[in-house]
């Protein structure tokens, strides 16, 4: 009987373990669908939003506003998480984001609402890397595509879920439900973060010491660059004193960042992250997996609708079925890596993503809507074989001191790779807008123009080749991304053991 008894209890802990690991999977499985959530559904709710605050003039920067706070600070909320721990940060980070989602609730005009979207940002930083991070301190090299399978399936319902929220709470409740419903889910995550993560104490050789100026100096410089690449040919023209003014100080800060940076003991944006060749390849990978991505998520509603005539909720589905697939072949793409490796599993997915991103251009004009829905299922399924393989694969190689920083600098990497793609993208559509109908407009204006019915066919067609070149130019950062990876990144990951 004295046998059996040590055997019961290490049954029953490991039951309470796998238990207590559940619900800290569950808690980040809440907080995702929180940053997931918050990036889409206010979309629908704008034009209810602006009936009742005013400033249409300014509304974009209620998704500017929060895109730049949870970009700039992805890289600080990565060192703290290393420092101190994932739990605590992600503990601020959420009550950050819940303060910020209360105080959008109770704004009084569109400039209290766009910098209370900015506190949510702060907040949403914190939520997108740490979630990421935790996934891998979990579970083990052999099962962590389980938890990156379930992360990414929130991801895609969130996507899909997200505008329809958006409108129905705004059509039949109230625009600030929009924020209030956050309070609810946002409490759960954070009761069993609270309650049930535990983690283990880690000897420090000598009291943590954080880069504050470092911290400072990445926040304004990153916050200068990326307001200037967001309102570029948007709000001014790229070559006005705005924006000459803005990218020449954003430079300016660059410098700055490298000479603190340098000094630092502990710096926020180490060295090592852009010396490991693993690392380096993983991250501008995965800029240009975000640049690429603006192509199908910005203009293929507007080609779905101007091109080939369809109607809003059917222009979001041909967009929305990259998201079903996308998940799916994320969570199949272990039994690929496992066998060939990381490095060319991400050849291959991205490869074939390329391909298809080329063969959008040649789909026949108009064509018909099952066209570029099958082309997105596809790219979908090759950017699943793509992304997941190379955050699993990169943090593989970082013990839990430095899985912080590298999972955070991958993330900027893409969310900055987003924002220069909106800027780029757009000066290309526009261009070739121009051109096509000599010089008159921009792709805004022109579609606005075909939903008025004041355009004729000449206009679809130029759409139809201006989201054509967009589609191009997404298939070039898709070859570079390939070629990244073959040049710059080891054909095998140097893994650390669990």
């Amino acid at each position: 009987m004295g046998r059996t008894t040590p055997a019961v209890r290490g049954g029953a802990g490991r039951r309470q373990d796998t238990r207590r690991r559940g619900a800290v999977v569950a808690a980040l499985m809440l907080a995702m669908a929180l940053a997931a959530l918050d990036s889409t559904v206010v979309s629908t709710a704008v034009p209810q939003i602006v009936g009742d605050l005013g400033g249409f003039s300014v509304f974009s920067w209620l998704f500017s506003g929060y895109l730049l706070a949870v970009t700039v600070t992805l890289p600080v909320y990565g060192k703290l998480s290393d420092t101190f721990g994932r739990k605590p940060v992600l503990v601020v980070g959420a009550a950050v984001f819940l303060l910020g989602s209360l105080l959008c609730a109770a704004a009084w005009n569109m400039g209290a609402l766009i910098a209370f979207r900015i506190v949510q940002g702060l907040g949403g930083g914190a939520l997108q890397g740490t979630v990421q991070t935790l996934a891998a301190d979990l579970y083990p090299l052999a099962e962590r595509p389980k938890i990156q399978s379930k992360l990414s399936t929130v991801w895609a319902v969130s996507a899909v879920a997200g505008p329809g929220l958006g409108g129905v709470l705004a059509a039949y409740a109230d625009w600030r439900w929009i924020f209030l419903v956050n309070l609810p889910i946002g409490a759960a995550a954070l009761w069993l973060i609270v309650r049930h993560l535990h983690e283990p104490e880690r000897e420090q050789a000598r009291p943590a010491r954080v880069d504050w100026a470092g911290a400072l100096a990445v926040f304004a410089c990153g916050g200068v660059l990326l307001t200037a690449l967001v309102q570029g040919g948007v709000a001014w023209p790229w070559l006005s004193a705005p924006s000459l003014a803005l990218s020449g100080t954003g430079l300016l800060l660059v410098a700055v960042v490298v000479w603190v940076e340098r000094r630092a003991a502990a710096p926020i944006i180490p060295g090592w992250v852009w010396r490991r060749r693993t690392i380096a390849a993983v991250n501008l990978a995965l800029g240009a997996l975000g640049l690429l991505m603006v192509a199908p998520s910005v203009f293929l509603p507007t080609y779905a609708q101007s091109v080939l005539g369809l109607a809003p909720v059917a222009a979001g589905f041909v967009l929305s079925v990259w998201t079903l697939s996308w998940p799916v072949s994320a969570a199949l793409s272990q039994h690929v890596y496992r066998r060939i490796g990381f490095r060319d599993t991400a050849l291959l997915g991205i490869g074939l993503a390329a391909l298809i991103l080329f063969a959008f251009p040649f789909l026949p004009y108009p064509g018909s809507w099952w066209q570029p829905t099958l082309l997105m299922l596809l790219l979908g399924g090759a950017l699943g074989l793509f992304q997941l393989p190379l955050i699993v694969g990169v943090q593989s190689t970082v013990g839990w001191s430095e899985r912080g920083t590298t999972t955070a600098s991958v993330l900027f990497c893409r969310q900055t790779g987003q924002t220069l793609g909106a800027s780029l993208f757009g000066a290309v559509a526009n261009g070739v807008l121009a051109a096509r109908l000599g010089g008159a407009g921009d792709l805004d204006s022109v579609t606005r123009a075909l939903d008025d019915g004041t355009a004729h066919e000449a206009t679809r067609r130029a759409i139809a080749e201006a989201v054509h070149a967009v589609y191009l130019g997404a298939a070039v950062a898709a070859a570079l991304a390939f070629v990244v990876l073959l040049v710059v990144a080891p054909r095998r990951f140097p893994v650390l053991q669990d």
